[in-house]
């Protein structure tokens, strides 16, 4: 996917760039490729590939969610922005918080915010456990997403606890979504949530498959979620 492509293809999702959010995207995929040759940022660095599985990719969330008014967004697990960054690009009005347990990508968060002059983005080095029983972050959140971080029974319980209640988590999942989403029942429902939109599409040109699963927090989570470090990983609630 080209620039023209790319700005074609959200056009049609009636979403209009301006040249200072093309700028924007343009300095984001060069700081991306120059940092990646110093740190493992992603695997992902040929340009039209960055555009399209990167950058178009994170913003699908908003094409399924509205994005237009302001709120707190926390991205868990978003190693060198996504889907928080392209999503704060084209909706700058959203406060984003993104937490990492990696301290090189907070680094390299830090000088990207830098670079793109963004405002109003927070980066805090920690892992999503930790992060979740913290009562400065604990159900404070009027969004939260994560994007391919962990199957849906983990990624709950690292995301959920964050939301507040009546706010939603928005999880972005490839292939084999609907698998993951019986099995993570159980983990959703326990820690407050409910799923309340499905959907699934194709990404242009390569048409590999993507769901994005919108929940609702309808509950507060038990103090006892999530639980320490690891235990989430090698003892899912299922």
């Amino acid at each position: 996917m080209n620039i023209e492509q790319f700005e074609a293809s959200l056009k049609e999702k009636g979403i209009f760039l301006s040249e200072k959010q093309l700028e924007q995207f343009e300095k984001y995929y060069s700081t991306l490729v120059e940092w990646n040759e110093k740190m493992n940022l992603t695997a992902i660095t040929e340009k039209a590939d960055v555009y399209l599985k990167h950058f178009y990719d994170s913003i699908t969330a908003s094409f399924y969610f509205d994005f237009t008014k302001p709120f707190h967004l926390c991205d868990v697990g978003a190693g060198a922005g996504f889907p928080s960054i392209p999503l704060k690009i084209i909706y700058p009005h959203i406060e984003v918080t993104i937490v990492d347990s990696l301290n090189k990508r907070i680094s390299f968060l830090n000088h990207l915010a830098d670079i793109l002059n963004l405002e109003n983005v927070h980066f805090v080095h920690d892992r999503a456990e930790t992060f979740g029983v913290n009562p400065n972050y604990r159900e404070r959140f009027d969004v939260v997403t994560a994007r391919a971080v962990a199957r849906m029974s983990v990624l709950s319980e690292f995301c959920l606890p964050l939301v507040k209640v009546g706010g939603h988590f928005i999880a972005m999942k490839a292939a084999h979504a609907k698998d993951e989403l019986e099995v993570g029942q159980k983990a959703i429902s326990t820690l407050g949530g409910k799923v309340e939109k499905e959907f699934t599409f194709t990404l242009p040109m390569e048409e590999s498959e993507r769901t994005i699963l919108i929940i609702k927090k309808d509950g507060k989570t038990p103090k006892k979620y999530p639980r320490k470090p690891g235990t989430p990983g090698k003892m899912p609630i299922e």
